[in-house]
């Protein structure tokens, strides 16, 4: 990456996070001195500075995107080149192989011509021989006039056939000089186009191991230009989520994804009622899914919102079951919990696979629950929200008081009640409403006991466990009850 735009994106990085700093809405610091509220950024400067900062990100972006095409585009030029260069060579390579094949040719039919030659030559030195033999004889057969002429005839034929046949030799011989000469001259032009073609191949193959070189060099550098666009993109996108997760949202957004992410239970419930006759209660409740940063999943409701009861104590509990459902897709629930914390507050645990086919958002639990004043209350079975703001009670560290009466409702009710969920101003859940005033926050999920769904409730002591979450219920300070 360019060394000033590195530069640019540090400033800008400083810039935000100067920018960002307003950790808290309160015109009091820690020391108790008053802090000018024009000291703080603007949102209209904060969203600019944000602005400029994804501009120059992107232009960063742009930039090394162009540089990584430009790469891209020489390599491969390389590449075509680097293949038309092995063409060439695959084709000299060939052309030598047919020179070769041709010369090998040339030296066997110029060692058939001089075996010939050799042959011919000692059929031309037997004949000279006859010849000098049959001279002499007809020498000696003139000197003997005792000879017949019939017989000096046919020694003057044999003589003429012996000469004729020794000048049809001398031809052949010269016809096998002349081919041996082109031969020759043949196998010289294929020495000459062999050594040329060497050269030739030997320029090539040095050109095609600098095109490597080459090759390799841009390969690299291809990739540590990928590895700074990769780091880039994934530091810009760390930034983008750390301002999207500081960033607070409007009520109107955070209802719009509760609404489109909620789910729906039908919970029944058989208990022992009067007469020996079972009562059977259902009640139907809207929930979200739920994490504390683990792999476990939960829904998260009332006990008012549900079937079951902590009170009366000793009630026979004979039975229950229930479904989750969001869209065309719905199971049984297996069974349910009540947390540690707040045994008002119970939970349904959901497995991995069923979170993906129900095909909600899963609501993580708030990190810094106190870092904005207000909340974002949302009826878990009405149609209604609001923005409320919350005060922390030493006395209670594990609830929050809701300030009632300046509950700013949007729509539907304009006080919270218990059962509602609250939501934190960046989306996240905060806890949920245990009483009228109180919220407890949810900081981890922790059933402090489970019941298997189906008809063995009163196998299980379910009635017993209830009253003993109940007595635990009485124990809490009196403004939490």
């Amino acid at each position: 990456m360019n060394r000033s735009i590195l530069i640019v994106i540090c400033d800008f990085l400083l810039i935000s996070l100067v920018a960002f700093s307003n950790f808290d809405d309160d015109s009091m610091n820690r020391s108790g001195e008053k802090i000018d509220a024009t000291t703080s950024p603007s949102p209209v400067a904060r969203e600019t500075v944000a602005r400029e900062m994804m501009s120059v990100l992107t232009a960063a972006l742009d930039e090394e995107r162009q540089n990584r095409q430009a790469l891209t585009s020489d390599l491969d030029r390389s590449r075509a080149t680097t293949e038309e260069t092995q063409t060439l060579l695959t084709e000299h390579k060939q052309a030598l192989q047919q020179v070769g094949e041709n010369l090998q040719r040339a030296e066997a039919d110029a060692r058939r011509i001089d075996e010939e030659r050799t042959g011919l030559v000692r059929q031309m030195e037997s004949s000279r021989h006859n010849i000098e033999s049959l001279q002499a004889s007809l020498a000696d057969t003139r000197s003997e006039a005792s000879l017949s002429r019939g017989q000096i005839q046919a020694l003057q034929s044999d003589l003429k056939k012996k000469q004729s046949e020794a000048e049809s030799l001398r031809k052949q011989v010269a016809d096998l000089e002349n081919s041996r000469s082109n031969a020759l001259a043949a196998k010289q032009q294929l020495d000459s186009r062999l050594q040329a073609a060497e050269v030739e191949t030997r320029v090539t193959k040095e050109q095609l191991n600098t095109l490597r070189v080459e090759k390799a060099r841009l390969q690299d550098t291809t990739e540590k230009l990928a590895t700074g666009v990769t780091a880039l993109a994934e530091s810009s996108a760390v930034l983008t989520q750390e301002i999207r997760e500081h960033r607070p949202l409007a009520a109107n957004a955070i209802f719009a994804e509760f609404t489109r992410n909620r789910i729906d239970t039908h919970l029944v419930s058989l208990r022992a009622g009067p007469f020996t006759q079972d009562v059977r209660r259902e009640l139907n409740s809207q929930s979200i899914l739920v994490s504390s940063g683990t792999n476990t999943f939960y829904a998260i409701y009332h006990v008012l919102n549900t079937p079951l009861t902590l009170w009366p104590p000793g009630t026979e509990w004979h039975g229950l079951t229930g479904t989750i459902s969001r869209g065309f897709f719905s199971y049984q629930v297996a069974r349910v919990g009540f947390l540690a914390e707040d045994p008002r507050v119970m939970v349904i645990p959901v497995e991995a696979a069923q979170v993906e086919k129900l095909g909600a958002k899963v609501y993580k639990i708030a990190p810094d629950p106190f870092r904005f004043q207000e909340a974002v209350l949302v009826g878990a079975n009405d149609s209604y929200y609001g923005e409320c703001k919350f005060q922390i009670d030493a006395s209670t560290p594990q609830y929050v008081k809701m300030d009632r009466s300046i509950f700013r409702g949007i729509i539907g009710k304009f006080n919270p009640s218990r059962g509602d969920l609250v939501l934190s101003k960046t989306g996240e859940l905060l806890g949920i409403m245990t009483s009228n005033e109180y919220c407890a926050v949810l900081e981890t999920i922790t059933p402090a006991f489970t019941l298997q769904c189906g008809d063995t409730l009163k196998t299980q002591r379910a009635g017993e466990k209830l009253t003993q979450l109940q007595n635990r219920l009485t124990k809490l300070p009196s403004q939490l009850q």
